[in-house]
């Protein structure tokens, strides 16, 4: 009994050292189905051609039509000032007269001067008639050819003396009208710089003048754009004053350049500004329609990858992953326009992302 009883424990003892060796050397296998790599879906979409419009607001501005500043063109004292700020005047007004005696003094002489030359050319004149009409009687030798030709000499002399005494007072003259500061045109004085007794110079500043019945509305539209706004004629804009109304604005004219600082062109309205609520200076937000005038592509953001090196889309071609090359043009609700050799039809993936390369295989599903 004792010898059975020695077998049996070694039986035992034999097994759970069997057991042992086979948990720490080999795992349990393992179930079918559980932890198999799950296969690589990646959503895809059929590009599709489509007519690309939105609308877009710019910051813009408002100048005056016209925008005059008045300055001092002889030195002088200021007589008087006609106007005042907010004033409005008409063209050919007088806004302001300024004292200069030597200018009036110089205007003076220089008549006198006209009518001295005048008077000496009138009498050479009829010296020289005298003896031509002399010269050309019956009796021979009564007057001399050297005389005659002297007299006409000196005619023609006093002549030009009195033509250049006329130019020279018709110049004082132009300068004494600059002692009265003109309006060049209708509108209203925005800024006044000088008062009575003021002295003035040639760079001494007196008056702005603004032609504000009409405004002008400049925007600067980014390049981008540039194109795609052919038919565009009226559009309407908005200002911080009138939060609640929307204004009215006709395209007049565009720079026909790109500024190479901002790039951006230059296009200008006209607003009729014939009740003056809205103000020259006023900061606006212009909306304008763009659209490009034929087809495009549009893809979601996440269609088109961005390296330091290019932005591409990843097309399915045979089963396979490519890499295309693409230019992004405006940007919508529903994504940016692609530009590169694409075409309608093409399968392109949701996202793209550099990591996924050319030549790659998937479970490509379309996303609906």
């Amino acid at each position: 009994m004792t010898k059975t009883f020695n077998n049996d424990m070694r039986t035992i003892a034999s097994l759970a050292l069997l057991f042992l060796i086979s948990a720490c050397g080999h795992s349990p296998a393992p179930t079918a189905g559980a932890d198999t790599p799950a296969s690589d879906t990646v959503p895809v979409f059929i590009l599709k051609q489509d007519t690309l419009k939105k609308t877009a607001e710019f910051p813009a501005e408002l100048v005056p039509y016209e925008n005059a500043e008045l300055f001092a063109k002889v030195q002088g004292f200021v007589r008087e000032m006609k106007v005042d700020m907010g004033d409005r005047v008409r063209k050919g007004q007088v806004l302001a007269v300024i004292e200069a005696p030597e200018v009036n003094s110089r205007l003076a002489e220089s008549e006198a001067a006209v009518q001295a030359a005048k008077a000496k050319w009138i009498s050479s004149k009829d010296q020289y008639e005298r003896l031509y009409r002399a010269s050309q009687a019956n009796t021979p030798g009564i007057v001399a050819p050297v005389d005659l030709e002297r007299s006409r000499n000196q005619m023609q002399a006093d002549s030009a003396t009195f033509i250049a005494a006329g130019k020279q007072a018709q110049s004082y003259k132009a300068v004494s009208g600059y002692l009265y500061i003109i309006a060049p045109f209708d509108g209203v004085v925005t800024s006044r710089k000088a008062d009575p007794g003021s002295l003035v110079g040639t760079n001494a500043m007196l008056l702005t003048v603004q032609h504000n019945n009409v405004l002008r509305l400049r925007v600067a539209v980014p390049e981008i754009y540039v194109a795609t706004a052919g038919k565009l004629q009226h559009i309407d804009f908005r200002v911080d004053a009138y939060p609640t109304e929307r204004f009215k604005a006709v395209l007049t004219r565009k720079s026909e350049t790109i500024d190479p600082n901002t790039r951006t062109e230059l296009w200008e309205f006209k607003v009729d500004n014939s009740d003056h609520r809205l103000k020259a200076g006023a900061f606006c937000y212009v909306k304008i329609p763009l659209e490009r005038n034929g087809t495009s592509f549009v893809v979601p953001f996440s269609a088109v990858a961005t390296t330091q090196e290019k932005k591409f889309v990843i097309r399915v071609k045979d089963g396979q992953a490519e890499w295309v090359d693409v230019r992004q043009g405006m940007t919508v609700d529903a994504g940016v326009e692609i530009f590169g050799n694409i075409s309608a039809g093409d399968t392109l993936l949701n996202k793209a992302t550099d990591e996924r390369k050319p030549g790659s295989t998937g479970l490509w599903t379309i996303k609906k």
